[in-house]
């Protein structure tokens, strides 16, 4: 389906409304906001089975997956209505005046609270169509936090795209919030006018480093920066100390296969590197792997990016082929192995991104490589340890990765990321723009707030998370003091 890129001017007319529909929403109770995101995510429940086909035929993904992926968003759509009300989120703090404040002089009445940071723009990402497309968590986050919303429809799945906003429009319309609210343009140049209108305050992305990079630099270089909350690249390398490799070589390599093949590959948690000891059964485990068959992956350009990354690592001397087969032709599953003295020599080739079902298995000789190996890693999304929990190199790999990655698991995968209170889906750049953010989980909401403090207001001009009467019941911080309702 061809879907025409939205015009400048209706861009611009978009943009207005979302300005004057952010300052009424930002105004609404958090009894209101619940009740929408629970409509938006009831909707897409009701629309499943007119969805997820178009789904299908505009991404290749299996309906399990896509059915899966749906029942995620209306999930994190409500979890975000349930955070709301328990008012922690607003971070309420108040001080009141103090004429013997040890500092030397009088302390004001001072309160800060997070308020709505402004319009959002949100690009949606191809890899998922649901949860990161439309109404994915970029959305819920940010309308959780009373703003409104721009997206930017992926050129991947546009009648997805389109299907979706209808539900998400009408859902939204019929809880009572205001028009324009929410809506959706089409077209890269669209997106770039829409980053760079002066009622947009923040954006969020999730797709390639090149393309986040070109839309970050953007950001910044408006009259007025700001926020650019971009997910661009990891590889998330994986490390298997000796004898988490001799605990059971066959069940390691067929798992780790399994989680780098999941939906072709096409996962921003893939473990695309895995580093296992040198004459290893495990290493010879990884070679006999059955993979599975070529199939279509989401786009074109995703095609191409992925037989020219996988050329790239073919291409590099000491670099050999242990399972499947690199095709020209064909988007073939494929798993690579070197030493890791040649993956230190080319880190930026072996390390950069294969977005696609293919592994890179680099064999070490002293486990002390592994924390050489850590420290020369550009920032990653995940980082996982296979080992025993005696491991003495453990003990040294850990620290080391929590510096490099958002996220550091032991003895899991990192393909599925749940959707939770204490999740964290970011990390060093090129991981992340934002490294002290999440676009997954909870705390995903904090991106699209800013603090506001007021100093001697009266009570009745103060925001009611600020009242003195405490009429939200939410927890607050009260004179250093955590003071719940």
């Amino acid at each position: 389906m061809t879907i025409a890129p939205t015009s400048p001017a209706a861009v611009d007319d978009i943009v207005r409304a979302a300005a004057a529909a952010g300052a009424e929403w930002k105004r609404a109770s958090v009894a209101a906001r619940v009740a929408a995101l629970g409509a938006v995510a009831d909707g897409l429940d009701a629309a499943a089975d007119d969805l997820v086909p178009i789904a299908q035929r505009e991404t290749h993904l299996a309906e399990a997956r896509l059915r899966g992926e749906l029942r995620r968003t209306t999930f994190q759509l409500r979890m975000f209505g349930e955070m709301l009300q328990d008012g922690a989120w607003f971070d309420a703090r108040i001080d009141h005046a103090d004429p013997q404040w040890p500092m030397g002089a009088a302390r004001p009445d001072l309160r800060r609270v997070l308020e709505p940071i402004g319009p959002v723009l949100v690009f949606a990402a191809s890899n998922f169509p649901f949860a990161f497309s439309v109404a994915g968590g970029d959305t819920a986050s940010a309308l959780a936090a009373g703003n409104a919303v721009v997206l930017k429809a992926h050129h991947g799945h546009p009648e997805l795209s389109a299907a979706t906003a209808a539900v998400v429009e009408g859902a939204l319309r019929t809880a009572g919030a205001p028009d324009g609210v929410f809506a959706i343009i089409f077209g890269t140049d669209a997106g770039v006018r829409a980053l760079q209108a002066p009622a947009v305050k923040a954006a969020a992305f999730t797709g390639s480093v090149a393309g986040g990079r070109a839309l970050f630099d953007i950001a910044q270089a408006r009259p007025e920066p700001i926020p650019f909350f971009g997910e661009l690249g990891s590889t998330n390398p994986a490390f298997v100390t000796r004898r988490a490799a001799d605990r059971d070589p066959a069940a390691l390599a067929a798992d780790y296969l399994a989680s780098v093949t999941g939906s072709a590959g096409q996962l921003c948690t893939k473990p695309g590197v895995i580093l296992v000891p040198a004459g290893s059964e495990l290493l010879a485990a990884l070679g006999g792997q059955q993979l599975p068959a070529a199939t279509p992956l989401l786009n074109d350009g995703i095609e191409q990016g992925y037989r020219a990354a996988v050329a790239r690592t073919a291409a590099v001397d000491g670099v050999r082929t242990i399972a499947g087969t690199v095709s020209e032709d064909e988007s073939a599953p494929v798993v690579f192995a070197t030493t890791a003295e040649r993956l230190t020599a080319e880190m930026d080739t072996l390390m950069a991104e294969m977005f696609g079902p293919a592994a890179l298995v680099v064999a070490y000789e002293d486990e002390a490589d592994l924390v050489d190996i850590a420290r020369r890693l550009e920032g990653q999304l995940t980082a996982t340890v296979f080992a025993e929990p005696d491991d003495e190199i453990a003990a040294a790999l850990v620290p080391v990765l929590a510096e490099k990655a958002g996220r550091v698991l032991w003895n899991q995968w990192p393909t599925g990321v749940s959707v939770t209170w204490a999740q964290q889906h970011g990390g060093p750049y090129p991981a992340t723009t934002a490294v002290g953010t999440t676009s997954v989980g909870m705390a995903a909401i904090s991106r699209f707030l800013r603090p506001v403090a007021y100093q001697n207001l009266p009570d009745a001009l103060l925001p009611d998370a600020l009242k003195e009467a405490n009429p939200l019941r939410i927890p607050r911080r009260v004179d250093g003091e955590l003071v719940l309702p």
